[in-house]
């Protein structure tokens, strides 16, 4: 028998058919020059570039921010193949890429990989491409610089007769540095030394590293983009070895590596195995000074942020002199070690020797963290065990009877210029009012300060800087 299709049961089955045409229709792409795109930047810029050794790479998101789909028609890398700049989009390399598709409010990532060919320039230059995205008829354009210089690259090198590193370039350090036994090594001043995370610098014969106030001589990490250059522990420091003897760094920033100077057995000959003049050792991840039975002076230098300031085991002599000791915590490095730590044996005092120690017209300060004692005696032997201290300003809570204190200022803050921990600014210049100004004992062999400065004679203040 024939059966009669109601009205109502024609509309649902004509309803359900437009249902399932909608469904497969396909999505449609926006034409309408209306369209627009979103970058996450303008310009991608890469901060300085070490010729011939790998790259650098930066990235972005560009965003449909359109709700149909978007086809990029061209996007092309204006240098071409000859460009300094590689690109890679969504995980395809190369330098012009047609018909990309973008999803509705979708986003797709755009690398940009630098590397500058060593033979262009020397010294500094400004490197540019730019990458033109077209698409229903618009242009953006995205710029991208890098600063790039030539450098002199010393891969796995051993110094094994007296040699001269120049300052007419950038000194890249990979694999390792030694300088034998016998030999010494002299670095100019004004030399930059960048040093990569694996890369010890081993000094078994002498380092003469002599800069001066306007051509400092400056030992830090290979990264110096954003965020690393900011990074402690970025390079393991420098060695001295037993059998190395006279060591000079003056007017010498060391900064950002795991450890900064480490002193193993006194010197082979009757002097000191280091001296240190005129010196920055700053945001130094572990030990910035570390010493085992060794011996060193330090006159006008500064440790600042630090993980431990001066460790010293094993005893050893040492004179200190308008020194600066300070440590705060921040984003890298939280201050929760002693700055100076003194001992005259080793953990299972196997290794004990004599300690004499002089630290004159310093200051040992920190600030932040759980520290409330900057100077810790944490194990001594039957040894002779001397610890002097002349005019000092340092931040101690427990009483130290291994230490003698002449003329010195307990927890009193010296009150130094400026440290804003939010901006990674630190000034250790003294400000107005300082209890370090005119404080400390005049010593006929220190007559400047860390700017070079001259000191007031008979009346000099306390730490590595003079108030001028």
């Amino acid at each position: 028998m024939k059966k009669n299709i109601s009205i109502k049961s024609l509309l649902l089955l004509l309803g359900g058919y437009l249902l399932f045409s909608l469904g497969c229709k396909k999505e449609s792409f926006i034409t309408s020059k209306d369209a627009y795109i979103r970058l996450s930047e303008d310009t991608l810029h890469f901060d300085t570039v070490f010729t011939v050794l790998g790259s650098t790479t930066q990235y972005l998101k560009l965003f449909n921010a359109n709700d149909k789909k978007l086809k990029i028609s061209s996007l092309e890398l204006m240098g071409g193949a000859a460009s300094f700049f590689k690109l890679n989009v969504d995980g395809i390399s190369g330098t012009n890429f047609t018909n990309l598709e973008l999803e509705a409010n979708d986003s797709l990532y755009l690398f940009a990989t630098v590397k500058i060919n060593p033979t262009i320039a020397n010294l500094p230059f400004l490197v540019r491409d730019s990458v033109k995205i077209e698409f229903n008829g618009n242009t953006k354009w995205l710029q991208l610089q890098a600063y790039g210089k030539n450098a002199r690259f010393m891969r796995g090198y051993t110094i094994t007769k007296d040699s001269t590193l120049k300052s007419d370039l950038p000194i890249v350090i990979l694999d390792s540095l030694t300088v034998k036994e016998g030999a010494t090594l002299t670095i100019e001043k004004g030399a930059n030394l960048f040093i990569h995370p694996n890369a010890a610098i081993i000094i078994k014969g002498s380092l003469i590293a002599i800069g001066d106030t306007s051509n400092k001589i400056v030992f830090q990490g290979i990264r110096i983009d954003e965020p690393y250059k900011n990074y402690p522990g970025g390079w393991p420091g420098i060695y001295f070895a037993p059998s190395s003897k006279n060591n000079v760094l003056k007017y010498c920033v060391l900064k950002n590596a795991y450890q900064g100077v480490a002193l193993d057995n006194p010197s082979t000959n009757t002097k000191l195995k280091l001296v240190l003049e005129q010196c920055i050792l700053d945001n130094i991840f572990d030990k910035a000074i570390v010493c085992s039975n060794s011996s060193f002076s330090a006159t006008n230098c500064l440790i600042s942020n630090v993980g431990f300031g001066l460790y010293i085991v094993s005893g050893g002599n040492y004179i200190l002199n308008h020194c600066t000791f300070f440590s705060t915590s921040n984003a890298f490095l939280s201050h929760k070690e002693s700055l100076i730590t003194l001992s005259n044996t080793n953990a299972d005092k196997t290794n004990s020797n004599q300690l004499n120690l002089t630290i004159n017209n310093s200051i040992i300060y920190g600030d932040g963290g759980f520290v409330e004692d900057e100077i810790a005696v944490p194990l001594k032997s039957s040894v002779s065990f001397s610890a002097v201290m002349n005019n000092v300003v340092y931040k101690q809570k427990t009483v130290l009877n291994d230490v003698v204190f002449n003329q010195s200022y307990k927890n009193i803050n010296p009150l130094f210029d400026s440290i804003d921990v939010s901006r990674r600014y630190y000034s250790f210049r003294l400000k107005n009012g300082s209890p370090c100004i005119n404080a400390a004992t005049n010593l006929p062999v220190v007559n400047i300060d860390l700017d070079g400065r001259l000191r007031l004679d008979g009346m000099p203040d306390i730490g590595c800087y003079e108030k001028q």
